[in-house]
């Protein structure tokens, strides 16, 4: 979920969303802190991405449990983008948080994909990735599809060992997907450990017969249905 234009000022603090001066490169203490991050994994794309370097990360002290924890890249300026209105427009920021069962219809617009291994789904005309791993969301925000794609070409846990090749775990619950869904994303989703997504396909049409009420008005998933 997108950070609000305040939450994000907050984070960039050490000299973003001002009207003079850039913001400097995060400090050692900062991203100490976000190295010791103990709630899960956070994810970055190193100490700088496409020329642009590492300014702000939430760690612990900035942490929102109903928005994630970020970490964020690049000139914090005024103008018309990613946010909409006006406001903070990042070359890129990546944003970690813990999966909350949700259907993705209200991102709008979106396509469904596979990458890294791990179904994702791109929005906001390719500027934004949400890949799902492990028990978390890793959302993706940045000026265009080619940055965003790289991006999450690039991510690798902060707080954790691994790098960024070879591909993330697998979500352990299956994804809130709508619209269509290919071939090769149908065998990553059906292949999900335990097979989580049959287990709620059944269990919603379960809930469906008792409630009375369509499968598709519940919380689930394109494969699901």
């Amino acid at each position: 979920m997108a950070l609000t234009l305040g939450a994000l000022c907050a984070a960039l603090a050490v000299g973003g969303c001002g009207d003079t001066g850039s913001p400097q490169p995060v400090n050692a203490s900062e991203l100490a802190e976000a190295q010791t991050f103990p709630y899960y994994r956070i994810y970055w794309a190193g100490p700088s991405f496409d020329g642009h370097r590492l300014v702000a990360v939430d760690g612990l002290r900035n942490y929102l449990n109903k928005v994630g924890d970020g970490v964020y890249y690049g000139d914090c300026v005024h103008t018309e983008g990613i946010l909409g209105g006006g406001g903070c427009v990042l070359p890129l920021r990546v944003v970690t948080s813990v999966y909350l069962t949700h259907s993705n219809a209200a991102l709008g617009k979106q396509r469904n994909t596979v990458l890294r291994g791990v179904p994702a789904t791109v929005y906001e005309e390719g500027r934004a990735i949400e890949l799902y791993s492990g028990r978390l969301t890793i959302e993706v925000f940045s000026d265009s599809y080619a940055h965003a794609l790289q991006a999450s070409e690039a991510l690798r846990a902060l707080n954790a060992s691994g790098s960024s090749s070879g591909e993330l775990p697998p979500p352990v619950f299956c994804p809130g997907l709508v619209g269509p869904i290919d071939s090769a994303v149908s065998r990553v989703m059906a292949d999900l450990p335990h097979r989580v997504c049959q287990s709620t396909a059944a269990e919603n049409a379960y809930i469906a017969r008792v409630d009375d009420r369509p499968p598709e008005a519940l919380a689930s998933n394109a494969f699901a249905r």
